[in-house]
């Protein structure tokens, strides 16, 4: 069973950037759409970016330009790179799998979680 571990965040001031770490074990990596998600206390939870088998990267209209996704399948591990930080940002950031080849925005279509990585910006 596909087995995902987040690592990377804490806290940072707003402008500033950071770097998560998604790391996969248990299953075969490329072939998973995968996925950042992020939550914040008393909101939902809500899509942040995707690496889809199939199709372009795709990011959520509030971290375009701010955020990078990338998947490595030789290695086993994405990233979520993360700058021009607000506070708005901050959440627990969860990697999420799915074995569908196309991203979906939906939470409740990834079988597979990670634990989360707490990201704090200061204004």
């Amino acid at each position: 069973q596909l087995q995902l571990v987040e690592s990377g965040g804490g806290l940072v001031q707003a402008g500033g950037s950071l770097r998560l770490s998604c790391t996969t074990s248990g299953g075969a990596f490329r072939m998973y759409t995968m996925a950042w998600f992020r939550q914040a206390p008393g909101k939902e939870r809500e899509f942040v970016a995707g690496a889809p088998l199939i199709g372009r990267l795709s990011y959520a209209d509030s971290v375009k330009g701010r955020f990078t996704i990338s998947r490595h399948d030789y290695e086993n591990i994405m990233y979520l790179y993360l700058s021009d930080l607000k506070p708005d940002d901050s959440a627990l950031y969860y990697c999420a799998a799915r074995s569908g080849s196309f991203t979906e925005t939906t939470g409740g279509q990834y079988a597979y979680w990670g634990q989360g990585t707490q990201v704090t910006v200061s204004s």
